[in-house]
């Protein structure tokens, strides 16, 4: 499946809106922890692409064709601009800059390849079964970084740190 993109933001709103109705074709519920994440990935995509390019670009989505289990959901842009992707640092202040560091903290997999005049982005997610040792927490698995579907553990939620930002609470996922 491929959506073309002109390089206008307004693209961005067309890119999320088509890709959350695909997921709904796929069997992949809108609620689901795997398709919010998808649309921020599609979201984060082709900002870059057209912002950063000025060029046309395509949204390919690869989607898994049988029953819920597991299983890869593939995202790609690919766009006419030869500029290599580049993560960048920024401040606290600044108002954009960190697409490509929530790719990389969202997706299981991340890249780019170079296409003859262009090139491609790639991110992957998987998809996870439900452990059978969590029989009794319906949905519970674990995967990747990219997804996680059903309840969080217990011991999970003891290591997370709640801090405040502008007003807003997010969380601060310790490594273990």
């Amino acid at each position: 499946m491929q959506l073309e993109i002109r390089p206008d933001p307004a693209e961005v709103g067309r890119a999320r809106k088509w890709a959350r109705s695909r997921l709904a074709g796929s069997g992949i519920g809108a609620d689901e922890p795997l398709a919010e994440t998808l649309v921020l990935l599609v979201s984060e995509l082709v900002t870059n692409a057209v912002v950063h390019t000025g060029c046309p670009a395509v949204l390919r989505l690869s989607l898994p064709g049988g029953p819920a289990g597991e299983a890869t959901v593939r995202l790609e842009v690919a766009d006419r601009s030869e500029r290599a992707p580049v993560p960048r640092c920024v401040g606290d202040d600044a108002t954009g800059g960190r697409g490509l560091a929530l790719v990389d903290g969202l997706a299981d997999r991340w890249g780019w390849t170079v296409e003859g005049h262009g090139k491609r982005i790639w991110c992957e997610l998987d998809r996870c079964a439900p452990s059978s040792d969590t029989a009794g927490h319906a949905g519970t698995a674990e995967c990747g970084t990219g997804a996680f579907l059903g309840p969080e553990p217990a011991a999970a939620r003891a290591d997370r740190a709640y801090e405040g930002f502008e007003g807003f609470a997010y969380e601060a996922v310790q490594a273990v």
